[in-house]
């Protein structure tokens, strides 16, 4: 039995909650047929116990394997009174908790937030977090994870970076809730509900570009109940300003995607020194050089292996790898299979 932490049931007023009286809404709830749709899908799919203590470091990080090519997860746990990890933790990939049938206690920080089913809970991913108290508790829930670059990195649209706005934590420390009775609500259920279908389908060349394309239908319901604040348009634009600064580098490796760019050469582009480009590239695109060049080559294989014929062999040489066995450890690593089946896929579908 894992250790529990007694807390007293607080009142709520900290929470930025998205509800009808925020939104002019009629209640939808429970009832509504969008979040009985997401039931549906959930009742095909297995929810495993809470059990992330191994995952956990001495420091409280929240460890979770994403892929460098597409950072984005859904865990699907069952919370139950005695058999949870109490133990706070924090993560730099940014979460979304969704329970389904009952009611959480969710601490972030000195605050607690009461999460009901079909609310929508903007996790303060880098205070400490976890559930407040278990007694009573008994809820499926669905935990949505992915880092920012999955939706926003630098030569993107500059309307990309609105999805993000989110997560940026109020000045005042409040949480963001959208609550199951907002007139968004339905919007953001049936994202869920199509996002689980691509995420736990088959895994074809569509299910990534699935997952993502539903994942911005619900950031994008998010960030219309989130109206967001001059602040926090002022972190955007000091995001953008960053993505500016390093322009020069992300042309040249469109352009030069198979040569070699030292941290110093990239560093003079943009005027400044290595230390200052590396801090710099790694909080404009949340990476460091060697593995946002490595995105990109991956990117454009998946491009290549698509839509031409070229050798296996072939597009490792054009993409800069010195042969094809390196190609495909680095393409495994990012997919989880090699160029050669992800090829043969593509031809199993068209038959």
């Amino acid at each position: 039995m894992q250790r529990k932490i007694g807390v007293k049931s607080p009142a709520f007023p900290l929470v930025l909650v998205a509800s009808r009286e925020q939104t002019g809404a009629m209640p939808l709830s429970q009832d509504s047929p969008a979040f009985q749709r997401l039931l549906g899908v959930a009742a095909r799919l297995q929810f495993l116990p809470h059990h992330i203590s191994r995952l956990i470091d001495a420091k409280g990080r929240h460890e979770v394997e994403l892929s460098e090519a597409f950072p984005f997860a859904i865990s699907l746990f069952r919370y139950a009174e005695g058999d949870i990890t109490s133990r706070m933790s924090w993560h730099q990939r940014l979460e979304l908790l969704i329970p389904l049938d009952g009611v959480m206690k969710e601490r972030m920080g000195d605050q607690v937030a009461e999460v009901g089913p079909g609310d929508i809970l903007v996790v303060d991913n880098l205070r400490p977090h976890g559930i407040a108290e278990d007694r009573g508790i008994d809820t499926r829930a669905i935990v949505i994870s992915f880092m920012p670059e999955c939706v926003f990195t630098p030569g993107a649209p500059p309307a990309d970076s609105v999805f993000l706005t989110p997560f940026q934590p109020p000045n005042d420390g409040d949480f963001r809730l959208l609550r199951a009775d907002s007139k968004l609500a339905a919007e953001a259920h049936d994202a869920v509900a199509r996002m689980l279908q691509w995420y736990f389908g088959p895994d074809d060349v569509h299910r990534q570009s699935g997952c993502k394309a539903w994942l911005l239908v619900l950031l994008h319901a998010l960030t219309r109940a989130f109206r967001s604040s001059p602040q926090e348009r002022a972190k955007v634009l000091q995001a953008r300003t960053r993505a500016a600064r390093i322009q020069p580098v992300l042309d040249h490796l469109q352009k030069h995607l198979a040569g070699r760019l030292p941290v110093s050469v990239a560093a003079r582009m943009c005027a400044t020194s290595p230390a200052s480009f590396s801090r710099m590239f790694r909080l404009a695109t949340g990476m460091t050089l060697g593995a946002y060049v490595n995105r990109l080559r991956m990117t454009r294989a998946i491009e290549l292996i698509e839509t031409t014929d070229d050798t296996i062999a072939s597009i490792a040489l054009d993409l800069g790898f010195s042969d094809q066995s390196h190609f495909d450890r680095h393409f495994r690593r990012s997919f989880g299979h090699t160029p050669s089946a992800h090829r043969a896929g593509l031809k199993s579908d068209a038959s």
